[in-house]
Formats: structure tokens, C-alpha cells, sequence
């Protein structure tokens, strides 16, 4: 279990304690989390689930790979650095914490 927090646009914030293998964009749609739309339901085909990560505490998610890479290319926000599809942010067993900002749209 991780504690994911999300932080909105407006700097309100929502913490949910997230299971192992579930990922940050299933727990954001499933508990109604405003601002991420994963219109795919997490296929990485839409770009619709761009966050920002801010803080990891524990083992950090692995670096995105290629196609996500390119997706992220494709986000109705630029891309920074930290910038990650969220249905790509599988909650792991060494993940402790992670805070994810999110952008001020995803259309």
C-alpha cells in the first residue's frame, strides 16, 4: 500500500492509500479525483492521465519507457521533466509515498 497524493491545479489536495499493482490513474478514476480524465482506461493511447511527479519516498517507479516517452510528447500541457503518464505509475511493493501535481488540463 502507498499513500498517493494528488494536488490540484488550486493546490487543494486528496490523499488515497493505493494497493500494490494498482495504478495512480485507476485509484484518481475510481475514488473521482478531478483532473485526470484517462479517457483510454489506461491503454496509453490518449495522454489524458499527465501528472507531474513531485516527491517519491521509497523506490522510485521505473523511468518511462519509449512509447510513454512519445505519448508525453502528445499532453495537452507541456511536458517537463517530471512529467509521466499516470497510467503508466504502477503502485510497487517499495513505493512508501508519491505526490503527483496535476496539470491544469488535460483536452
Amino acid at each position: 500500500m502507498a499513500k498517493i497524493t494528488y494536488v490540484e491545479p488550486d493546490g487543494s489536495r486528496s490523499v488515497l492509500d493505493v494497493p500494490v499493482g494498482v495504478t495512480v490513474m485507476d485509484a484518481a478514476v475510481e475514488e473521482g479525483i478531478g483532473g485526470i480524465v484517462g479517457q483510454c482506461g489506461g491503454r496509453m493511447v490518449c495522454a489524458t492521465c499527465h501528472v507531474f511527479v513531485e516527491e517519491v519516498e521509497g523506490e522510485s517507479p521505473p523511468e518511462p519507457d519509449d512509447d510513454e516517452d512519445e505519448m508525453l510528447d502528445y499532453t495537452a500541457v507541456e511536458r517537463r521533466p517530471e512529467s509521466r503518464l499516470s497510467c503508466q505509475l504502477t503502485v510497487g511493493d517499495g513505493l512508501g509515498a508519491l505526490v503527483v501535481r496535476l496539470p491544469e488540463s488535460q483536452t
